[in-house]
């Protein structure tokens, strides 16, 4: 007591502690007058005692009204000092420092002027303490006494006035006391940390930009804010930094790009148009640096596509094409499986926009990078092909084309067409929903002839026979149907004349047995109107079920379409083509008379002249006084015309074998229907009835011939007499 009493006297002691405002600054102010006399007589030993009683006896009180005794002195003796005072900054600012921590929230009010007053004063100097200081500010900058914030405000302007003058300021120290911080919720501390970001960017001795990785996630976690104005100081920072970079010549673009990518995924809006802006910039300003992050700004970028702002699609779909025109090589660290692994993970994207253009991408690629993209096509290929069930045309189409991109190498083409009846095997529906614009547009691509070939060469081993029929049924609508496949309809009706045509017929008509329809109409396209007769005439009774009619139905209906303009002018030379007359009364014997499609070729056939333009009177009195079907058919044998045209082309086709092979894979369909009924029978049966029924089964087998023997004898019975006993060298032969 007697050191505080030789420091600072009684009266001043007890009045410094008083609960009066205005007693406490008397006491300051003779605490001030004190120190400047003890200065001038350069006693600094005493200013030290004077200083350690204030802190000691004061500032660190338990009484509330001692500690702001204690403040109050503290700043009386800095003004005191003067200039003297930087050397005592180390005894006088950490208790003050301390006292924004009080409990008391008048104490830490007078803290906040106790330090302005010492930072008015020693200014520059004060920056020893800045860390200290922007920590407690920060504090306070959120208390929740209004005239503790007050009071903070008014600190925070003048330090920012000291910083920003000051030489000595070390903004690398700053930086991680910032970045500590820059997650903070509070509005009133993101608002302060904004303030100060914004005020060190305005100095220009002070490099903000390259510590901008540092704090640039918390920026753009404040553009999220509840507060408006937050959102707006945080968005003005932001630009302000934007347009810095644009101007720089050394920017880090690869740090920031990861933040950015992250914050593109934003559930704010406001967040992912900015983020996906500045990503928008950084890959036009980035270069060579960027070259590693491709792949997350594409993971970014593709998701936008088809956000549901309308900028930010706009401004996403603009980066998409500046990054797809980028040219760069893998050498120069372009990983393309990267950017093929994030292309494949949005192929399961909600949303149509982005799956186009994640296909594009990958079709880029192969065009840029074949090679690269060959290596990493086992990684994307089941993607690719679950894609052909995409509900989105356009997606189809696209995957297509990427399709038909891989197939150029046939060591593709041919596990692209495996794969393709793979899927329509393992999904139906994929088939009736799918199957015609895939097969159209792998046409088109990939060259009709070179796809249907392949098909119908995986078609004709096929185990699965149902399936096979169904598949082979569904080509063949597209064969006499589709546009694109024209040029093949082409080459399929010169079969009987051309080498190229006649190895096409006899390449498709493999598979093509697993429905008889199917034959049919290629008979009918390809002119082997006999043939085509004889395939009907060899039909059963198990062969004619509604499956069948419906496919004849579609039949009659296609046979009045532009695609069979030729066969219906044939018609008009009964004489000439003969064989053609009896296919289609074949086709009529088979059609319920009810149906519609039987009264639309009995119209046909009714525009048939009775007289023949190769044939004399006699034949035209023949064919109209009422000779039966089949004799007048027979007679007309004698003398076709239709012979004599096409007998030399037949000797590449060897129809009798075309027959059998018919037959053999129609033998397999009808014991597989046979074991089928037999199998439901059974299930719905008890198990006596199973065992009388395949006992009786048993004994009815016995008594029957063979099945090919049945169907060769049906074939046998059924088709027209053999020409070759009556004919000449030269005729065909079946």
């Amino acid at each position: 007591m007697s050191d505080a009493l030789s420091a600072i006297p009684a009266a001043v002691h007890r009045n410094l502690s008083d609960k009066l405002y205005e007693k406490r600054k008397n006491a300051a102010i003779e605490i001030e007058n004190t120190v400047k006399l003890l200065i001038a007589a350069g006693d600094h030993d005493k200013i030290s005692k004077v200083i350690d009683v204030l802190i000691k006896e004061f500032a660190k009180s338990p009484q509330a009204n001692h500690r702001k005794g204690g403040l109050i002195g503290l700043a009386a003796v800095t003004v005191g000092l003067a200039t003297e005072a930087a050397q005592y900054l180390e005894q006088i600012v950490p208790p003050v420092i301390d006292s924004f921590t009080d409990q008391d929230s008048r104490v830490r009010y007078y803290a906040c002027e106790a330090l302005y007053n010492i930072a008015k004063v020693v200014r520059g100097e004060f920056i020893l303490f800045f860390n200290k200081i922007f920590d407690a500010l920060c504090k306070l900058s959120a208390d929740s006494d209004a005239n503790v914030q007050s009071a903070a405000h008014l600190l925070d302007r003048l330090v920012k006035d000291i910083v920003t003058e000051s030489d000595q300021f070390s903004i690398e120290e700053f930086i991680p006391l910032l970045k500590e911080r820059m997650n903070v919720l509070n509005p009133y501390v993101r608002q302060f940390l904004v303030g100060w970001i914004t005020v060190l960017d305005s100095v220009p001795d002070i490099d903000m930009l390259g510590f901008l990785p540092d704090f640039l996630d918390g920026l753009f976690n404040m553009l999220s804010d509840s507060s408006h104005e937050i959102r707006q100081q945080a968005d003005s920072a932001l630009s302000e930094f934007l347009q810095e970079i644009k101007n720089s010549p050394s920017v880090d673009y690869g740090r920031m790009a990861e933040i950015l990518v992250q914050r593109a995924s934003s559930s704010d809006e406001f967040t992912r148009l900015t983020a996906i802006t500045w990503i928008n910039e950084f890959v036009k300003l980035g270069g060579d640096q960027l070259v590693r992050y491709y792949a997350d700004i594409l993971g970014a970028i593709l998701p936008c596509i088809s956000d549901k702002e309308e900028k930010i699609r706009v401004v996403a779909r603009e980066t998409n094409e500046e990054l797809r025109s980028i040219h760069v090589e893998p050498s120069d660290g372009f990983d393309v499986g990267a950017i093929l692994s994030v292309a494949r993970r949005q192929l399961s994207s909600d949303h149509e926009a982005t799956r186009i253009e994640a296909l594009n991408w990958i079709s880029t690629l192969l065009n840029k990078h074949r090679t690269e993209v060959l290596c990493f096509l086992n990684d994307i290929f089941d993607t690719l092909l679950k894609a052909l069930s995409d509900s989105s045309d356009d997606v189809v189409l696209l995957v297509l084309e990427v399709h038909a991109g891989v197939a150029k190498d046939p060591q593709y083409f041919r596990h692209l067409i495996v794969f393709l009846v793979h899927n329509f095997r393992a999904d139906n529906s994929l088939l009736e929903r799918r199957g015609a614009i895939i097969v159209r547009r792998l046409c088109v691509l990939l060259d009709a002839e070179r796809v249907y070939r392949e098909l119908s060469t995986i078609l004709e081993g096929e185990d699965n026979l149902d399936f096979a029929s169904t598949m082979v049924q569904a080509l063949n609508l597209i064969l006499l149907t589709a546009p694109e496949l024209s040029k093949l309809r082409g080459l399929l009706k010169g079969s009987l004349i051309n080498r190229e045509g006649r190895e096409l017929f006899v390449a498709l008509y493999a598979s093509w047995c697993h429905s008889p329809m199917a034959i049919i109409s290629l008979c009918l396209l390809a002119q082997a109107y006999q043939h085509a007769s004889v395939v009907i005439q060899s039909l059963v009774e198990e062969d004619i079920n509604v499956k069948f009619l419906v496919q004849l139905d579609k039949l009659i209906r296609l046979l009045e379409t532009p695609i069979f303009t030729y066969l219906r002018l044939q018609l008009l030379e009964p004489g000439r083509y003969t064989w053609l007359l009896k296919t289609l009364y074949g086709l009529l014997m088979l059609l319920p008379q009810q149906s519609a499609a039987f009264k639309i070729l009995r119209t046909r056939l009714k525009t048939v002249p009775t007289y023949s333009f190769s044939g004399g009177g006699n034949q035209i009195s023949r064919a109209s006084s009422g000779v039966p079907f089949s004799q007048y058919m027979n007679h007309h044998e004698d003398d076709d015309a239709e012979d004599i045209n096409i007998t030399s082309s037949h000797q590449g086709i060897n129809f009798a074998a075309r027959l059998q092979q018919f037959e053999n894979v129609q033998s397999q369909h009808r014991v597989q229907a046979r074991n089928n009924v037999k199998y439901t029978y059974t299930t719905s049966s008890s198990s006596a009835s199973k065992e009388v029924k395949r006992s009786e089964d048993e004994e009815e087998e016995q008594h029957k011939p063979p099945p090919s023997s049945r169907s060769s004898s049906v074939a046998d019975n059924s088709r027209p007499p053999s020409r070759s006993s009556r004919k000449g060298p030269g005729q065909l032969q079946l």
